[in-house]
């Protein structure tokens, strides 16, 4: 008898179709993706649902009881059964199209499916009960300490625990590099990190809660370890984001354009916003809990590092490593200004798509390739050429095809005819055609293209510029000349149309670039720009990771390193903004018209060393010129990359520069790895002679629980304030309503948010936020937050609040502990576990903290606090402190205070707001004390030498028994009843373990009694007991007699036991109609184990 695998082979090989073996017992249709029946339990109602489909039907009495239908196989009443002789119908086959919305269909159901489950966790972890929050209501002046003399609050409440903190520290004066220096202590090294700047229109998001929560952790530790310490914030000033803001505001409120002010005036009214609004970032990172010396703060347009940007551009273009050149671009034309190549976002369409346009009242189509001919002018022959963009043909000064295409040899050296303008276009050789695409004719237009531009370069082809600041059209002929370039297309293939030349459109799958801050579609176009000459100071950046000088962590951001600087492009630097820092370059003409030379601009830092630069270089009196500074202002990221030195005073060797400067590390998102890190490395070495710092540590892209981007338009995005604070699903929808996005899209966001967060988002406090980011695997490229994670932690936060209640209770007022932590040689196996515990904990910090490996970090603590010193410890000490000797109580006293000590040191850089409440409540070792925990040392390998492995490995063994207790009671439903219970260790050493642990076996296993019997001298347990073994360590006697109902549970084992029979039987009647051939050895010998 044929196996089933083989019947279904045949039936599907008379549909055309195979199934596949992708692995061993992973056998797939490749229509209906479903899996073999008997490997694959769970795939069975998929056989059932998508095989009727083909005509295949299958029987149910072949199918283990708990997966047949009800009712026995109804669906296939009315198709044949899995391999009988029957004729199959043509009409019964699924086409193509069908099966592709099969497949769709299956993908979205699964998706939804993802997104139900996760919707269903959310709901229901928001219905768990988080207790009202309580108010610091104690009157606390700003920058005086918090009153803690008060009783903590019965449960944990951000509000409360995060009042009066941050300006007590910041008034302190904790996060300033001399505060060591001014209490007379001596450091024990430096670390500096500078704040990568936000850009002052900005407020806090994830990404920056990330950074600042990983750089926050990892500044504290540094300080608390003694070290001078200085993180430096700073803000850009955003030259784009800032205008496009003040702009919208001054057309909202007075209906004027920054023209109608003018440029002095329009600058004035930037500033004044910037002093309303500017702050808002800061205010939200001292909300954060980052501990920055803020007497330190800089913004990029301050008169310090305007200095400093001035004085690197005159440098750069003394020494020619800044030049002026007439070069593409990427022009907004809504901005009417280039922009840098992180300020374009790509916009992937899969054929024709309409788009809207700013200044374009009716939506631009894109994504349709238009098909043309250019007339021979020697002939009436012609050649076609295809393109995404039309109006361009206009600006077309060439056709290039492949050298070896030999449709066009007969082409070469000849020129083809514009239809529209006055000018010929040679066709031109050049290999980077590609034969199969399209017809093999490639129109070139080196005015707006950067690839024609290259073609341009090399054939020396002329160069038209078609396009005006606005985005008007220009230098072409009438009826084009004036019209907008989208209007201008549809004009230009109505003209092909009307001569003859349309050779047809088509849907074209493509990318469209957009500015990010304008939605503009952007233009690539000749502009006149001052550029950085990068080639050399590349070469250097590269050499400095080679040799180790710099490190990138994690290392795999080396080859992107490497590529991206090796085929690095020279850097524009100009943009035709009015906000920003003013190009300190000036047009020099002569005053009576006679020529100065071919370079006529001089770089001074103002309008009198222009002019006396300007004398000595061309050897022309002063009065016999005249200046004119440069109208444009810098990129900001020019500004950016010599934040690390400009901060400090640079170019004056300040003190600050000479004790900060360079910085040890730089954490930033590896987004912008080149379009800043490589910049600060490159100017920095070419400008101090130093690189600016010696590592860099990236941090992840952030998506969201989906794994999905995170856009405003599909609702998915998480303001950190909204987690700390929390927030409502109707104030997060008002927020989508105040928002600048378009309508629709408000619409689809509301369903995003709707689903994700169906309650709202629970107020989780700062130090949860920020001990789950900082628990994520940030060195990974992507990163999914969950808000559901925050939560977790906001309740692991009042963990650790109700354990130091319950011990600072238990350790009384009166409590005074030694001044070093010192064993007294009397622990018991369980003190001694949980101080191997503490030294494993110091040990993981350290070796995290040290590696930026902070998630590990979190994950020690987080086991620390719950997992061991909560779930264990702290139920081993109720019976020492309600029933122990004195001398006991004061030993498990002294190393509790220890556990807390240490836990609350080492947790602080990730919960500074709840460990300095804690700490300030806690006894102090010493007479002097420690002012805060900000300040207080951090703990280091070498004071707690404690570790004792045997201890950990029998504890190992009796959480073990004690959680196969916990099991048998859960199996009975011993809810409240205590058992008493019996151990048979399997050898000595493992009875004495249990022995030596007992209270603890029967404090966490919650029994009666814990009686444990040596294997040397067995005695037989009493009647009534259900057993349980430990393999390889005991076996556990639970006497149920008396406390369980046994008629009920008689029936029930009964039950459970026929159940576990049907499976065995079906299991072997499948092994017994298995091919041999098709299931592997190894299945069938781990089937058959299963069984046995």
């Amino acid at each position: 008898m044929a196996s089933t695998w083989a019947v279904l082979c045949q039936v599907h090989a008379k549909f055309g179709l195979k199934l596949y073996r992708r692995a061993p017992n992973y056998q797939i249709c490749r229509l209906c993706f479903t899996r073999n029946v008997f490997n694959t339990n769970y795939s069975i109602g998929r056989f059932h649902k998508l095989h009727p489909l083909l005509g295949i039907g299958h029987s149910c009495s072949d199918l283990s009881p708990k997966h047949r239908l009800p009712g026995g196989c109804h669906l296939h009443s009315s198709v044949p059964r899995c391999g009988s002789d029957v004729k199959i119908k043509t009409e019964q086959v699924i086409s193509g199209e069908e099966k592709r919305k099969l497949i769709k269909q299956k993908k979205e159901a699964k998706r939804e499916a993802r997104l139900e489950r996760l919707r269903q966790k959310e709901a229901k972890s928001n219905k768990q009960p988080i207790k009202e929050s309580v108010l610091y209501d104690i009157p606390t002046l700003p920058g005086v300490k918090k009153d803690t003399s008060c009783p903590l609050p019965a449960a944990y409440s951000p509000k409360y625990v995060e009042a009066a903190w941050y300006s007590w520290w910041e008034n302190a004066g904790f996060f300033s590099p001399e505060y060591y220096k001014s209490h007379g202590k001596e450091s024990s090294g430096r670390f500096v990190l500078c704040l990568p700047p936000p850009n002052v229109t900005g407020s806090l998001h994830l990404g920056h809660a990330l950074g600042n929560s990983i750089e926050d952790a990892i500044i504290r530790w540094h300080r608390m370890c003694g070290r001078t310490v200085l993180w430096n914030p700073g803000c850009d000033h955003a030259g784009i984001a800032t205008q496009v803001v003040v702009e919208k505001k001054l057309w909202r409120e007075t209906q004027r354009t920054r023209h109608d002010l003018g440029r002095d005036k329009f600058i004035e009214e930037v500033w004044r916003w910037k002093n309303e609004k500017g702050t808002r970032i800061y205010e939200q990172m001292k909300q954060l809990g980052s501990s920055l010396d803020w007497s330190r703060a800089c913004f990029t347009l301050d008169p310090k590092l305007s200095y400093a940007v001035n004085e690197a551009f005159v440098r750069l273009h003394d020494t020619g490593l800044i030049y002026r050149s007439s070069r593409l671009v990427n022009w907004s034309c809504a901005l009417k200004s280039a922009i840098s190549d992180i300020e374009v976002d790509d916009l992937p369409l899969s054929g024709r798509t309409l788009v809207a346009v700013p200044g374009h009242n009716k939506k631009v189509p894109f994504g349709v390739m238009t098909s043309f001919a250019y007339k021979m002018a020697d002939s009436d022959d012609e050649i076609v050429v295809s393109t995404t963009r039309p109006e361009t043909m206009l600006g077309d000064t060439a056709i290039a095809v492949h050298p070896d295409d030999h449709r066009y040899s007969n082409l070469h050296g000849r020129f083809a005819k514009h239809p529209f303008c006055d000018r010929q276009l040679p066709i031109v050789c050049d290999e980077f055609v590609d034969i199969t695409f399209g017809t093999g004719a490639v129109k070139i237009t080196p005015g707006h293209d950067s690839k024609d531009y290259d073609v341009g370069k090399r054939h020396s082809l002329d160069i038209v510029n078609i396009l005006e600041d606005d985005g008007t059209m220009m230098n072409v002929p009438a009826p084009f000349q004036g019209q907008k370039r989208f209007e201008a297309r549809t004009a230009v293939v109505e003209a092909l149309r009307e001569k003859g030349l349309f050779r047809g459109e088509a849907d074209n799958p493509m990318v469209i670039p957009i500015c990010s801050r304008s939605k503009d579609v952007i233009e690539p176009r000749i502009k006149d720009q001052w550029y950085v000459k990068c080639d050399d100071m590349a070469k250097n950046a590269i050499e400095a990771v080679k040799a180790k000088r710099l490190t990138l962590i994690p290392d795999t951001y080396e080859k992107q390193w490497f590529d991206w600087l090796e085929n690095i492009r020279d850097w524009c630097i100009s943009r035709q903004l009015w906000w920003g820092h003013r190009i300190p370059a000036y047009l020099v003409r002569h005053k009576d018209g006679q020529p100065l030379g071919e370079d006529n601009w001089v770089c001074a830092h103002n309008y009198e060393e222009a002019v006396q630069k300007a004398s000595h270089k061309y050897g022309v009196e002063k009065e016999k010129l005249t200046l004119q500074q440069d109208e444009d202002v810098l990129d900001t990221w020019f500004s950016s990359a010599i934040f690390p030195f400009s901060i400090f005073g640079w170019p004056e060797q300040t003190q600050d520069l000479q004790e900060f400067y360079p910085t040890d590390l730089l954490e930033t998102a590896s987004d912008i790895m080149f379009f800043w890190v490589a910049r600060m490395v490159m100017l920095g070495d070419a400008l101090t002679g130093t690189l600016p710092f010696t590592q860099v540590l990236f941090h992840s892209i952030l998506r969201d629980a989906h794994g999905r981007k995170m856009s405003k338009s599909l609702g998915n995005v998480i303001d950190p304030m909204d987690v700390i604070r929390g927030i409502s699903l109707e104030d997060l929808q008002k927020q989508l309503e105040n928002s600048n996005l378009d309508p629709r899209e408000v619409n689809k966001a509301k369903q995003g948010q709707k689903k994700d967060f169906p309650l709202g988002i629970a107020e989780c406090g700062t130090d949860a936020l920020r001990f789950t980011l900082c628990s994520y695997n940030y060195k990974a490229h992507f990163v999914n937050v969950d808000v559901s994670h925050v939560k977790n932690n906001r309740h692991f936060c009042n963990k650790i609040w109700q354990a130091f209640k319950f011990s600072s209770g238990h350790l009384g007022p009166e409590f005074q502990p030694p001044v070093h932590p010192e064993l007294t040689g009397g622990e018991t196996a369980t003190d001694q576990w949980i101080l191997s515990r503490v030294a494993a904990l110091v040990a993981e910090c350290d070796d995290g903290f040290r590696s930026y490996d902070l998630n590990s970090v979190t994950q020690a603590l987080y086991t620390f606090w719950w997992a061991e010193l909560c779930d264990v410890y702290l139920e081993y000490c109720k019976p020492v402190f309600s029933d122990g000797a004195t001398a006991d109580v004061d030993r498990t006293r002294n190393i509790l205070y220890t556990c807390l000590d240490v836990g609350l040191r080492c947790l602080s850089p990730f919960m500074p707001y709840l460990t300095e409440e804690l700490f300030q409540r806690l006894s102090q070792r010493g007479s002097a004390g420690v002012e805060s925990i900000c300040v207080a040392d951090y703990p280091q390998i070498a004071q707690y030498d404690w570790r004792n492995t045997a201890a950990e490995s029998d504890m190992g063994t009796v959480r073990d028994v004690v959680g196969l207790c916990l099991s048998l009671r859960k199996d009975f439903n011993l809810t409240k009843t205590k058992a008493d219970v019996f151990i048979e260790g399997t050898t000595s050493s493992v009875t004495k373990t249990l022995v030596d642990h007992l209270t603890v076996v029967k404090t966490l296993s919650r029994s009666n009694s814990v009686t444990v019997v040596s294997c040397d001298n067995m005695v037989a347990p009493p009647g009534g007991c259900v057993d349980a073994t430990v393999e390889g360590v005991c076996r556990v006697h639970m006497r149920l007699k008396g406390l369980i109902d046994e008629e009920s549970e008689t029936k029930r084992l009964m039950t459970q036991r026929e159940k576990l029979e049907g499976e065995r039987e079906w299991m072997l009647k499948r092994l017994e109609g298995t091919d041999e051939d098709a299931v592997p050895e190894h299945v069938r010998l781990a089937e058959k184990e299963k069984v046995c």
